[in-house]
């Protein structure tokens, strides 16, 4: 099927299951699937500047759920009882899975990526020369950049539903700190630096404190900037207590490639990763 056909028969099986009975549906399912996992197909893509999300990819990922039967599988001297299998060949892929990391079938990892005992789930595109480090997690659609660390610990949110809804999406060239989590939809822009344990959803205050007064946004970290833990002040019945935030604290320097840069940043801000 043409691209166009296949969403039109997943989003007409999405709306009723019913019609998955039909062979060319579960083909078209299973085909969007493929697709993913080759990386010819993406759950979300940046287009003119903006990301821009394929609900009705997300639908197939539901569908192949709902697909899928509950079976015994096998890893070397492992057992698993599940509906979606492991990628296979990453020889042949080019891609690096050390003992016992694991990226589930419709997941992309792109040629020369290294995947550390984390895990990364169905529907995420990970890029080239990207690290997901030891005990990292890439939660289901997930965006993750080319050149970006995710150090060990790192929680990278799954987004299925609502299937419009905007996955987690780390751009190219980021450092995310060990311990840090980013869910909810939340865009880390490109060459940014997360210090280690910051935690970021959707509703998380992100104040920019390096001018005279602070500026709050929600959802996105600029492009470049350096942003560690913080609190704010609470008012509560019981009293006055501090709630978790981010703290924009500085930008990556221009003058510099991105391993000096991201150095200079640790060294300058004194971040912890």
């Amino acid at each position: 099927m043409e691209r166009g056909e296949l969403e039109r028969t997943v989003s007409e099986a999405y709306r009723d299951r019913e019609l998955l009975a039909r062979a060319p549906v579960r083909e078209a399912v299973e085909t969007v699937v493929g697709l993913l996992d080759r990386g010819e197909l993406r759950v979300a893509e940046k287009v003119d500047g903006a990301w821009r999300v394929n609900a009705w990819v997300k639908e197939a990922i539901l569908l192949y759920f709902a697909l899928r039967p509950l079976e015994p599988m096998e890893a070397g001297g492992l057992r698993f009882y599940d509906k979606v299998p492991v990628k296979r060949d990453l020889e042949a892929q080019g891609i690096r899975v050390v003992p016992p990391g694991v990226a589930r079938h419709g997941a992309f990892l792109e040629p020369g990526c290294v995947l550390m005992p984390g895990y990364v789930n169905i529907g995420a595109w990970v890029g080239a020369g990207t690290m997901v480090d030891t005990w990292a997690t890439v939660g289901s659609c997930a965006q993750i950049g080319r050149n970006v660390h995710l150090s060990g610990g790192v929680g990278i949110g799954g987004v299925l539903e609502p299937p419009g809804a905007t996955p987690v999406i780390v751009e190219d060239g980021c450092f995310v700190g060990s311990r840090s989590i980013v869910v909810e939809g939340v865009v880390v822009e490109e060459e940014a630096v997360l210090g280690a344990n910051t935690v970021l959803t959707a509703s998380t205050p992100i104040v920019d404190v390096t001018g005279s007064e602070p500026v709050i946004t929600r959802g996105r970290v600029p492009a470049r900037s350096v942003v560690i833990p913080g609190t704010l002040p609470k008012e509560f019945p019981a009293g006055t207590f501090h709630v978790p935030c981010a703290l924009l604290i500085g930008q990556r320097k221009e003058s510099t490639d991105r391993k000096t840069s991201l150095n200079d940043v640790l060294r300058t801000f004194n971040v912890q990763v």
